[in-house]
C-alpha cells in the first residue's frame, strides 16, 4: 500500500538504504568523537571512514539468523572494514543508533511536509484573493444562513494551514533530539561529549535525559500534528465534495480529458480525489492514537512500541505528504461556478436577509420579540407558499408603519452584508 501513495522524496527517505546510511553516519560520527577523546585510535577512524560500507541484501541475510537488525548491520559493516571494524558501535546500545537516526528521519520528513504546507498556503491564498468578492451562500447546519464570499471560505482555510505550519515547526523541534547514552541512559561506557558531537553534526540536540530510548511523547506530538493536518485536509475536501453535489454545484473537482466517473453511468463527474483524501485522513488519526499508546512502556524500555512505529511513522509521513500534494492539485484545478452561487443565493427569495431586517425593525418596535415575530411569520409563509420574502415584507402593513420602502430595500442589499470582507482579509493576510 505504501508504494502506491509514496511521492519520490518520501519513498527515498524511508528506504532501507537511506535508513542504513543514517545508521552508518552515526556510527562514524561516534568513532570520530571517541577518537578525539582518545578512546579509540585516530588511525582506526581513518580506516573506518575509508572502508565502511554496507549491503542491504547482506544485512537482511544476517538478520534472518540473528533476529536483530542492528547486530546484522554492524556485522556487515565490520566485514567490510576488517580488524578496525571492532570499534564500530563501541560502547553503544542499539537504541543509540535507532532512536537518533529515527529523529533525523522524522525531522527530514517533517521538513518535506512543511514545504508541502507552504505550497498549500500559497495556492489557497491565491484562490482567496481571486475570489475575495465572489458572493456565495453561507450555510449552518447545511441550511442557508447569510451571504459570505468564496474568498472568505478560502481565507479561513489559509488561516488554518498557517497554524499547522507553526504546529509542525514546534513538533519538528520536539522530535529533533538524539541520544548516545547507553542501555539505560546513564552513559556507562561513553563520555557525554560523544553524544554532543554526534548530535551537533546531525543538526539535532541531545535529549536532556533519556532511558534506553528517546521518550515517545515526542513521537506522539509529531504524529498528532500530522493527524491535525490530515483532519484539515479532510475538512477542506469534504466542503468541496458537498459543494459539488448536483443540487448545489458551486465548486467542482477538476475533471481531466479522458477521465471517467462510472462504468455504467457516462454522465458521472465524481470528486474522487477529495473522497480519497477523506478516507486517508482516517488512517492518520488511527496512527496518531497508536503513537499515544507507545508512550507507556515498562521501566526504562520495552520493545512493544518498536513494531508499531516502524509502520505508523513512515506511513503517516508518506500519506500526509501524498495528501498535501494531491490537495494542492485539486485546489489548482478547482472549477468555480459563480453563476450557480448567485442562483443559490436567490433560492430562498430574500429570506437570507432576515437578520438585517430583524435589527432594523427592532429599533422601531417596542421589543425585539415583536420584531422577531413579524419577521419569522413572513419567513415561514415564504417557506410554505414558496413566495418572495421581500414582496411579503413590502406588503406587510406592520412593517410599512415602521420602515420606509427605501429602508426595507436596504435590508436586502448584498453588498451591505459583505461590507467587512476587506477588513477580514487585512487581518488574515497581514
Amino acid at each position: 500500500m505504501i508504494e502506491r501513495y509514496t511521492t519520490p522524496r518520501m519513498k527515498d527517505l524511508w528506504s532501507d538504504r537511506n535508513r542504513f546510511q543514517k545508521w552508518l553516519d552515526i556510527e562514524i560520527l561516534a568513532c570520530e568523537a571517541m577518537a578525539g577523546l582518545g578512546v579509540i585510535p585516530k588511525s582506526a577512524v581513518r580506516t573506518i571512514k575509508r572502508k565502511a560500507k554496507f549491503d542491504v541484501k547482506r544485512i537482511l541475510q544476517i538478520e534472518e539468523k540473528t533476529k536483530h537488525d542492528v547486530i546484522a548491520f554492524v556485522t556487515n559493516v565490520a566485514e567490510n572494514i576488517g580488524e578496525q571494524g571492532k570499534y564500530i558501535h563501541f560502547g553503544m546500545t542499539s537504541s543509540d543508533i535507532l532512536d537518533t537516526s529515527l529523529s533525523v528521519l522524522m525531522k527530514e520528513a517533517g521538513l518535506v511536509i512543511l514545504e508541502d504546507l507552504q505550497v498549500t498556503a500559497k495556492i489557497i491564498r491565491k484562490r482567496a484573493l481571486q475570489h475575495k468578492h465572489t458572493p456565495m451562500m453561507g450555510r449552518t447546519h447545511g441550511v442557508h444562513a447569510e451571504p459570505i464570499t468564496l474568498g472568505l471560505k478560502f481565507a479561513l482555510w489559509f488561516s488554518e494551514v498557517t497554524r499547522h505550519m507553526e504546529r509542525l515547526k514546534r513538533s519538528i523541534d520536539t522530535i529533533s533530539v538524539g541520544k548516545i547514552s547507553g542501555a539505560v541512559g546513564t552513559f556507562p561506557y561513553l563520555n557525554p561529549r560523544v553524544e554532543r558531537y554526534v548530535c551537533r553534526k546531525l543538526k539535532i540536540k541531545p535529549a536532556p535525559i533519556s532511558s534506553q530510548i528517546v521518550q515517545r511523547d515526542r513521537h506522539a506530538e509529531f504524529l498528532s500534528t500530522l493527524a491535525l493536518i490530515a483532519a484539515s485536509i479532510e475538512k477542506f475536501a469534504t466542503e468541496i465534495r458537498s459543494l459539488q453535489r448536483t443540487e448545489i454545484l458551486e465548486l467542482e473537482e477538476g475533471f481531466s480529458k479522458g477521465q471517467k466517473g462510472s462504468s455504467i453511468m457516462p454522465h458521472k463527474r465524481n470528486p474522487i480525489t477529495c473522497e480519497r483524501l477523506c478516507g486517508l485522513a482516517r488512517l492518520i488519526r488511527t496512527n496518531a492514537l497508536a503513537s499515544m499508546e507507545n508512550v507507556a512502556l515498562w521501566h526504562e524500555r520495552d520493545i512493544s512500541h518498536s513494531s508499531v512505529e516502524r509502520v505508523i511513522i513512515p506511513d503517516s509521513t508518506i500519506l500526509v505528504d501524498y495528501m498535501l500534494v494531491q490537495f494542492n492539485r485539486v485546489m489548482e484545478n478547482l472549477l468555480v461556478y459563480p453563476e450557480n452561487m448567485m442562483a443559490n443565493l436567490d433560492k430562498t427569495k430574500g429570506m437570507i436577509f432576515s437578520g438585517r431586517l430583524l435589527l432594523e425593525l427592532g429599533r422601531k418596535t417596542k421589543s425585539k420579540e415583536e420584531a422577531y415575530r413579524i419577521v419569522q411569520e413572513n419567513a415561514m409563509k415564504a417557506w410554505k407558499e414558496k413566495a418572495n420574502f421581500r414582496d411579503l415584507i413590502l406588503a406587510d402593513r406592520r412593517v410599512l408603519k415602521l420602515l420606509s420602502k427605501k429602508e426595507i430595500e436596504a435590508c436586502f442589499d448584498l453588498e451591505r452584508s459583505l461590507g467587512n470582507v476587506n477588513y477580514i482579509f487585512r487581518r488574515v493576510f497581514k
